[in-house]
């Protein structure tokens, strides 16, 4: 019963952000469950090649460099998408940014920026994916979309004020594109993760003062690794998830709930 579960042999994968931190562990899961094809996003190019060529030990992907913060480059991509493949099973919507300033003096280039990669680019980005995402599926075989959301939309004790809402946003994005690609055997979920060690949070990890402080705040009393993350996409990608959409995922070591 359990073989193929979390299989994803024969699909068709496209990672967003995929040259480091959470989209890299995704596409290295994703590539060790057996994926057909993994493609990887970023804004980077030399980094996006460079993290294209270090998966490439794990199965077959393809660096797709730009920037999805604009709708040109969304519709590039996907007119690239759609030229190279037939279908595309698994979409993970992972660039993101984040911008710290302080509350009095909060920047609307802040504001934008944030809003249009974190929120924008997913929402559309799925919009012009979707009849590759929904080609050939059915209500066992679905595509799926997963959003990379974060405990930030969740809570209310934060100083991101422009990453916060964003991430709001993108769950009920989430839930709102669930009803609309359900009728099409495409799911759509989103990982809403706490702490982990990206290039995004080692202003935190580095300040060892502010790494103790968490560590003794999170209930599970450590910041989240390549594993946790990975197995909770490899869910939500494969059979395992199957009838699971509309969903925000915590992963977070249970901050969330003391917070």
């Amino acid at each position: 019963m359990l073989d193929g579960l979390f299989s994803l042999s024969g699909k068709v994968c496209l990672i967003t952000g995929g040259s480091r931190g959470l989209g890299f562990y995704m596409a290295k899961a994703f590539l060790q469950a057996g994926a057909q094809r993994v493609y990887i996003t970023a804004r980077k190019a030399e980094a996006c090649t460079e993290a294209a060529r270090e998966l490439a030990r794990f199965g077959d992907c393809i660096a797709l460099p730009g920037d999805i913060s604009t709708m040109d480059e969304i519709n590039s991509l996907a007119a690239t998408l759609t030229a190279r493949e037939s279908r595309l099973d698994v979409l993970v919507n992972n660039a993101g940014c984040g911008w710290l300033e302080p509350f009095a003096s909060f920047s609307e280039k802040g504001w934008d920026k944030v809003m249009d990669l974190n929120v924008k680019a997913p929402f559309f980005l799925t919009r012009e994916l979707t009849p590759l995402l929904a080609q050939g599926k059915s209500a066992l075989d679905t595509g799926s979309v997963i959003n990379i959301g974060s405990i930030a939309g969740i809570c209310g004790e934060t100083d991101t004020f422009s990453y916060a809402p964003s991430k709001s946003a993108i769950h009920q994005v989430t839930r709102n594109l669930s009803c609309v690609l359900a009728e099409q055997h495409i799911r759509v979920n989103a990982i809403a993760p706490g702490r982990f060690h990206t290039a995004m949070t080692e202003y935190a990890s580095q300040d060892e003062a502010q790494y103790a402080k968490e560590l003794a705040y999170i209930p599970l009393h450590r910041w989240g690794e390549e594993d946790d993350i990975a197995g909770v996409a490899l869910m939500l990608a494969t059979r395992a998830g199957g009838f699971i959409t509309g969903q925000i995922i915590v992963v977070d070591g249970g901050t969330s709930v003391v917070r």
